[in-house]
């Protein structure tokens, strides 16, 4: 296979458990360095020796050793750090490597771990420094050159484009169907958005909602869902959804998955419907379907392998002309292509051109990976596909401050806390759906709102953690929460006037007691707010969710403009449009794809 890099058996080392990366926007402060020595040699590179250095990483100190001799950089190696496992192994692999291999610095950051791939540049540059180099001769990549690219070609059954949730989903199940399929994938690692989400999935599932107490139906979950997109979404495509939710936990439960017992209401949700995988983010997902292709033959995985077109004979999609590095890929696919690209959500020239229900979205930062860029959608466009619902897009209202990211969000569930905004003020039913929460949040001082909760969330401060595995104080020491023995000390402590936080739960909790709606119509309530001590979190909104994009029928298969099946072509997840309409119900996410991946998936696989 040459010198594409493929995934097929240690999948798992990729897709430890990890938390969202590249998404702080702190720079690298190395620490200062001692005054380098002089090497008396006029020809030496370097001061020969080993050189430490320790930089500011993203959750914490980075420290390399570098090892020189007067000519060559003979050893890099991260003695110590706190970046999470899963796409920083990559980081640590490939720069060191590249490296050492080119003997400069003239290489790239690992996508999706800009921040991790910065800090360990910077401190291999601080360790150089400290040995005399010429770092601007070093990072000029002078001597080098880049491999000529060679004209690559695979067949199989299916290649499906995108390795996130639905991408997988729909591999998996082609397989299962006795397909052959190969998955190519633009960034170093799978997992797309699926594997940075909170893991909830909607389903109806009266085996854990009524010994809980709740009653619901396939019918409610429809007309929530359909009302919840301004019944703008394909009504057809909403019935699927609902209707073939909770056979794919079962699906999912049957290759491995683990979901808790406890259904909640995840935000914007609007029903207690939602289930949360026993492993933290979404990477029980992927491992779920990692775990199937490591132990399974004719499934394949390319990774850093970035689709640029498809290919279209009379009138058939029959594969995919793609880009690995230098090398120029051609994928054969006698039975199709399935398109998983995802949405759009980090692709703001994008936003910007289908935008018009929000205010600019230009400067908005999202909580998206950063392959979101709507590839996917250009592609198909170009073959006659029909695009729908381009303009709606999804804002949350919780996006950290200096990512946009769901990172740092302090909340365990819609029932236990409130908004304030930066007077210390609720404004808004925090469980309205998302775009009335946000359109509120906008309205706000500097658009800007605390969650506020108590310790009923967090029993343990130094071990209880949220959806992304952090623990409160944890985040109390990087300056994403703040805490409080008493709500006024709460109240200095995020600079809000603490009569008005004050106010601002006595009311909640007077709510609770009464059992609402409130004076914002809020229903959701489960306890009140008043175990000490008390947390903060800020938030800002951000870009969540783009609910456009390719149109499909009920079995997956991409329509033309005029409506026709487009033969060898399939969809599913955020690529497709139609679904979810106006607004996209929270947890509806996770079920879209593995419905209509695996309907994808199936269909394709039996193509004659």
């Amino acid at each position: 296979m040459n010198r594409l890099t493929h995934l097929k058996k240690g999948l798992a080392l990729l897709l430890a458990l990890i938390m969202v990366l590249g998404l702080a926007a702190c720079q690298p402060t190395a620490t200062e360095a001692p005054e380098a020595p002089v090497d008396e040699s006029a020809d030496a590179l370097f001061q020969a020796g080993t050189y430490t250095a320790t930089v500011d990483g993203h959750n914490g100190d980075l420290t390399v050793e570098v090892t020189v001799t007067a000519d060559e950089i003979v050893s890099i190696e991260t003695t110590d750090h706190k970046e999470s496992a899963g796409i920083t192994d990559l980081v640590f692999e490939r720069i060191p490597a590249a490296i050492l291999s080119q003997q400069n610095l003239a290489v790239d950051a690992v996508s999706g771990a800009t921040v991790t791939s910065d800090a360990l540049i910077a401190a291999i540059i601080n360790a150089l420094e400290q040995a005399g180099a010429d770092i601007a001769a070093l990072q000029s990549g002078a001597g080098s050159a880049a491999a000529a690219g060679e004209a690559i070609s695979y067949d199989a059954d299916v290649v499906v484009i995108g390795g996130g949730g639905a991408g997988l989903a729909a591999a998996v199940t082609a397989h299962q169907n006795g397909a052959s399929v190969i998955i190519i994938e633009k960034m170093p690692r799978l997992g797309g958005n699926t594997i940075l989400s909170g893991g909830a999935f909607n389903a109806v599932d009266p085996g854990r909602q009524v010994p809980q107490g709740i009653e619901d139906s396939i019918d409610k979950h429809f007309q929530q869902t359909f009302d919840g997109g301004d019944q703008v979404g394909n009504p057809e495509l909403v019935r699927v959804l609902v209707e073939n939710a909770y056979p794919a936990i079962e699906w999912l439960e049957s290759l491995g998955m683990k979901f808790n017992d406890e259904v909640f209401t995840v935000l914007g949700g609007l029903w207690p419907r939602a289930h949360k995988p026993s492993t933290p983010l979404g990477t029980g997902f992927i491992d779920t379907y990692s775990n199937y292709i490591n132990a399974n033959d004719g499934i394949e995985v390319l990774l850093d392998t970035e689709a640029t077109e498809l290919i279209v004979e009379n009138g058939r999609v029959t594969g995919v002309i793609a880009k690995h590095f230098n090398d120029d890929v051609t994928l054969n696919a006698s039975k199709g292509v399935v398109m998983a690209s995802g949405g759009f959500g980090v692709n703001s020239e994008m936003r910007d051109r289908f935008n018009e229900d929000w205010p600019a979205l230009t400067n908005l930062k999202s909580t998206n990976h950063p392959g979101a860029t709507g590839d996917g959608l250009v592609m198909a466009e170009a073959i006659g596909a029909s695009l729908i619902g381009m303009h709606n897009i999804q804002l949350l209202p919780l996006g950290d401050p200096n990512s946009g990211s769901l990172s740092g969000n302090i909340e365990h569930g819609v029932e236990n806390r409130i908004f304030v905004n930066k007077e210390g003020n609720r404004f808004v039913d925090e469980g309205a759906r998302r775009d009335v929460m946000t359109l509120a949040l906008m309205e706000q001082t500097d658009a800007y709102l605390y969650i506020v909760l108590d310790s009923s969330d967090y029993p343990d401060p130094d071990t209880t953690t949220n959806n992304f595995n952090e623990t409160i104080n944890e985040l109390i020491d990087q300056g994403r929460a703040f805490k409080g023995d008493t709500l006024e000390e709460l109240a200095a402590a995020i600079n809000v006037d603490p009569a008005n936080l004050v106010q601002a739960v006595e009311s909640f909790n007077e709510a609770v007691e009464n059992g609402g709606p409130d004076e914002f119509g809020r229903t959701l309530f489960a306890r009140k707010i008043e175990q000490a001590p008390f947390y903060a979190g800020p938030r800002v909104p951000t870009v969540h969710h783009t609910m456009g994009g390719i149109e499909i029928n009920t079995l997956a298969q991409v329509l033309d403009t005029d409506g026709n099946v487009i033969p060898g072509f399939y969809a599913a997840g955020e690529v497709t449009g139609g679904i979810h309409g106006a607004n996209r119900l929270g947890g509806n996410a996770l079920a879209d794809i593995a419905v209509f991946g695996r309907i994808a998936g199936e269909n394709i696989a039996n193509e004659q």
